[in-house]
């Protein structure tokens, strides 16, 4: 199927070894047998007493880590990225033109990785705060400066640390070669005096049951256009593994050092409402009003409304919330529900 978005995009642009001996066969094959009977046990689920906060997904030790935001490059020449495959929750918002920036919440996997890091904007910040989140950016429009020198979240920014904690990769150009380690994370929380371990509130999740039992228009896969063949995102379902691929054109959207592909439980488009408000083609987009959108979950669509509750974007189906399944999310914010395309069924 995503050969169709792909045509579509193209149409709208109209261009472009063996063991040495039976007794270690043996011997691998016990450790193997012995290594799967672990890792069964480790995920019963009635062994996990917790879940993570924000992917629902069960854990044997309650998790005390703060939530981290980092607003994440999306150009083209930034891509692959460092570490969205490890992300809770990502954000995809358009900054000035239809160039559109990731910012990716972390709370229960950390890469070791992430990047490239770019330049915050004051919604930027406000989806970082609906977590309580220590918020990573390099970079910042007039306005964000503003907001992050007052101290609204805490933060650090690569034009402070600029090769210091925020350091240069030598395979790509300024300004999409900015990356942070989860060391240097650390390290600049304690520098000012951050505290990292209080957990984000949980989010809204489906039970297992729930989520099997889930009603809607089948929807396998969609496109969400932002106005550029650059930018429009490809998402496929793929029914074995209970999870969407999300690809830019042909392109997978993959980690650069392990190629691990970015596996989504939830993928969740709103509307608001943009205004373009200065000659650089900054924003300001409404979070605040709710609106319409699409909740895509176990390939079926369903059209909600969200609301904004304490910074952060819920969906509500025929006046009640409508949980997550299980798993990470990407949030898709565009000018228009009608930047959607899928083939339903009923």
């Amino acid at each position: 199927m995503r050969k169709k978005w792909i045509a579509v995009l193209a149409a709208a642009i109209v261009l472009t070894a063996g063991c040495s001996s039976k007794e270690t066969e043996k011997k691998e094959a016990t450790e193997h047998k012995e290594k799967q009977v672990e890792v069964e046990e480790v995920v019963k689920p009635e062994e996990l007493s917790y879940q993570f906060p924000l992917t629902g997904l069960g854990t044997a030790e309650e998790s005390s880590d703060r939530a981290v935001a980092v607003v994440v490059n999306n150009h083209p020449k930034a891509r692959p990225q460092s570490g969205l495959p490890q992300a809770d929750i990502v954000y995809e918002v358009l900054a000035e033109g239809d160039v559109t920036r990731f910012v990716a919440i972390f709370q229960s996997e950390k890469p070791k990785n992430i990047g490239p890091v770019r330049s915050a904007r004051e919604y930027f910040i406000d989806l970082a705060a609906g977590y309580d989140s220590f918020f990573i950016a390099h970079g910042y429009s007039p306005e964000a400066k503003i907001r992050l020198d007052h101290g609204e979240i805490d933060n650090i920014n690569g034009m402070q640390y600029d090769g210091t904690l925020f350091k240069r990769a030598d395979f790509r150009k300024a300004p999409h070669n900015s990356y942070i380690n989860f060391k240097n994370i650390v390290k600049g929380a304690d520098q000012k005096g951050y505290n990292l371990d209080k957990a984000p509130g949980n989010a809204e999740f489906l039970s297992s049951e729930e989520a099997d039992q889930l009603d809607g228009v089948e929807a396998k896969d969609f496109m969400v256009s932002y106005g550029s063949p650059s930018f429009d995102a490809i998402y496929e379902y793929d029914a074995e593994e209970g999870k969407y691929h999300r690809f830019i054109g042909s392109e997978e959207t993959v980690d650069l050092e392990s190629k691990d592909p970015v596996l989504l439980d939830n993928v969740l488009v709103v509307q608001m409402n943009h205004k373009v408000v200065d000659n650089a083609g900054r924003r300001v987009i409404d979070m605040n009003s709710g609106g319409k959108g699409y909740l895509f979950q176990k390939g079926k669509v369903n059209e909600i409304q969200w609301k904004n509750e304490a910074g952060r974007i819920i969906p509500y189906k025929d006046g009640v919330k409508a949980g997550f399944v299980p798993g990470k999310t990407w949030i898709n914010i565009v000018p228009s529900i009608s930047s959607v395309s899928f083939d339903s069924q009923q």
